[in-house]
């Protein structure tokens, strides 16, 4: 890996918000590398505030679309809410659909089937609500680029809204409201909000309306919080506060589904990590294994004993999603050395039976082994559908545009998209793609980076330092959590390979050290995953260099700090 240094901060600044805050120079290194480099700056950031929301009537289209929703319940109308499969879009369903149904009981929630439907607003769906005599349907987390579908339902007298965060194309649906920041004619002031997010908004203009407490919002922060964490969205401005805010109702009274999930894991109290990787993933099994429909079920249901019925299905369906991900993966790793491919800018991979459902994950999971834009097909229906991972740096979105004339259809963000095309254009698309990447990938973006924070001394880090560290939570892109790199570093003896092995000749994978620093007595503990194979040339070496995360290790009640190895450099 390559390991990059952010640049330092001016070291007047430095000194000055760390007397301001009496806190060390590190810290107030980091906070100044995160745009906090005041007093005031760093009460907003420690401590979020509701009342920093924007106003969302600065949304364009926001007048429009609450104005729609108070003629369907003043006529009657049934509303139907429509969201896309994944956690976004589940949770966005669950959260308009609950809200609504506190001030009107004729709404219905609709999940596109991802098999028989596919990504997105469905012409199926619109058919489903002119069955139903539905005649206002409120997309979210999709339908920014569904100009022929709101065409569809409009010749049927159906109006739709739409509450997106993805790029729109060069035109907009003709929908009564559009509501994304991403627009270029729309000057919210934060363009970075999660599909649910953007559902958010247009809740809080509907309770801003009836004069209703934004404290009876609260409740709906939950849900925000585990969008916001499984999109990967900017952990900054109204991002930052809503998190923030959503994993205390997490911690202290979630919603009966969310409950019940957490004793399914056996864990008391999150973080947006343990969110990103224990609540997200099951709730996106939903949508991978089976429907949709049954996370939103699980996020809206009240009782409890339902509720536990639900989480322990979808627990089910988050077992069989993780076996069937490794056996696609591995399917995936042998086709690309089968067609000589390890060379190429990308890898790109196809087989017609791969389970649509898990080949986002299977993508990510080629970028740890070949690090590079990776696309991954399979077959749906009469056409090849794909998911599209990128690099850090690397616009997927813009080269899919590049190859446009190849593509039926195509959305998503900078590095993570989904597209489908006709069988006949695959090796004609899969050789454009490998020629646009090709000539636009930088060096520097060929090879995963380490970015660090600060480099320290491993006797600072005290139990006061992480105390205020971990205040820097909730982490996230544009917040992530701070990198630490410390020299001079000595193995004590005691290390070790930890961890399962499948077959009694295998060595575990996993690295335990006790560190030695310099003249200090103390030992420091660190775990690298993945790592075992370093631990003889550390034995061997004289020093060696370490990049980490810290984390507290809770063990038979015995608390210590523990550094999280990210890379290790071995001193010649």
């Amino acid at each position: 890996m390559r390991w990059i240094s952010k640049p330092k901060p001016n070291q007047e600044t430095v000194q000055s918000l760390s007397n301001s805050l009496g806190i060390d120079k590190v810290l107030a290194a980091l906070l100044i590398q995160r745009g906090v480099d005041t007093f005031e700056k760093a009460k907003s950031f420690f401590r979020p505030n509701l009342l920093e929301l924007h106003n969302p009537f600065l949304m364009k289209g926001m007048e429009q679309a609450v104005t729609r929703v108070f003629k369907a319940i003043e006529a009657e109308e049934t509303i139907m809410v429509f969201g896309d499969y994944d956690v976004d879009g589940t949770t966005a369903v669950a959260l308009m659909s609950s809200y609504l149904l506190t001030l009107y009981p004729n709404v219905v929630t609709y999940i596109p089937d991802r098999y028989a439907e596919g990504y997105g607003i469905s012409y199926k769906g619109i058919d489903f609500a002119e069955d139903n005599n539905i005649t206002l349907i409120i997309a979210l987390d999709c339908g920014i680029k569904a100009i022929d579908k709101v065409a569809y339902a409009k010749e049927k007298n159906i109006d739709f809204i739409i509450c997106d965060h993805h790029r729109p194309g060069a035109t907009v649906p003709d929908a009564v409201a559009v509501l994304d920041p991403k627009q270029v004619d729309c000057f919210y002031p934060f363009d970075e909000l999660s599909g649910c997010g953007v559902g958010f908004k247009l809740i809080q203009a509907i309770a801003e309306t009836i004069d209703q407490p934004f404290e009876e919002l609260m409740p709906y922060l939950d849900l925000l919080a585990v969008s916001i964490a499984a999109d990967i969205v900017p952990m900054d401005g109204e991002n930052r506060i809503l998190a923030y805010h959503g994993l205390k109702v997490i911690n202290t009274n979630p919603r009966s589904g969310i409950k019940a999930i957490l004793e399914q894991i056996q864990k008391t109290e999150l973080t947006i990590t343990d969110v990103v990787f224990t609540i997200a993933p099951r709730i996106n099994a939903a949508g991978r294994m089976k429907q949709g429909i049954h996370a939103v079920e699980l996020m809206t249901e009240q009782d409890m004993a339902l509720a536990k019925k639900f989480a322990k299905e979808i627990d089910q369906y988050n077992a069989d999603r993780k076996e069937l991900d490794k056996k696609i993966t591995d399917e995936a790793l042998q086709q690309i050395r089968e067609n000589n491919e390890e060379q190429n800018s990308t890898s790109v991979v196809f087989c017609e039976t791969w389970h649509k459902g898990v080949i986002g994950i299977v993508a990510s999971r080629l970028i740890e082994n070949y690090y590079k834009p990776t696309l991954v097909f399979t077959k749906s229906g009469n056409k090849l559908a794909a998911s599209a991972r990128s690099v850090k740096g690397f616009d997927v979105y813009n080269a899919l545009e590049a190859c446009s004339e190849h593509i039926e259809q195509f959305g998503g963000h900078k590095y993570a998209a989904g597209l489908t095309l006709l069988p006949e254009n695959y090796n004609a698309f899969k050789n454009a793609f490998e020629q646009v990447v090709k000539e636009t990938l930088l060096e520097e973006q060929k090879h995963p980076e380490i970015t660090i924070d600060a480099e320290v001394d491993l006797v600072d880090l005290t139990p006061k330092f992480y105390r205020i560290l971990s205040q820097f939570a909730p982490f996230g892109p544009a917040n992530m959590k701070p990198v630490f790199k410390a020299s001079g570093l000595r193995d004590n003896g005691y290390g070790k390979r930890i961890g399962k092995v499948e077959n009694e000749n295998d060595l575990p994978e996993h690295l335990r050290l006790n560190i030695i620093y310099g003249a200090d007595e103390k030992t420091y503990n660190a775990i690298g995953f993945g790592m075992g194979n370093q631990l003889e040339k550390i034995q061997e070496a004289e020093t060696f260099e370490a990049t980490f995360t810290l984390e507290e290790n809770n063990w038979n009640g015995y608390t210590s700090l523990q550094l999280m190895l990210k890379d290790i450099r071995v001193n010649d």
